[in-house]
């Protein structure tokens, strides 16, 4: 893959999750917990962006799209009510 295309991929994906982590909400002191770490997992996306590390930004996107998933899937993360 090259950065180019890596770095759109990266944002693509990034900007999904900031999307989707806005539409949920704990569960649980657990659920807390998962969006910290999402969130976390967003922030070094940015800072290895900044840094030129690609690789690993794309990472830490994976890996906050994989704490949402599993949150969702054991219930610790809801879907915010939309009234």
């Amino acid at each position: 893959m090259t950065r180019q295309r890596l770095v759109k991929e990266t944002e693509k994906w990034k900007s999904r999750l900031e999307e989707r982590i806005s539409r949920v909400e704990p569960d649980s002191e657990e659920g807390e917990n998962f969006i910290e770490n999402i969130n976390a997992y967003l922030e070094d996306s940015d800072y290895f962006k900044d840094d030129g590390d690609y690789v690993r930004a794309f990472e830490c996107v994976i890996w906050g799209w994989a704490w949402l998933e599993i949150g969702e899937q054991h219930g610790f993360l809801r879907e915010r009510n939309q009234e």
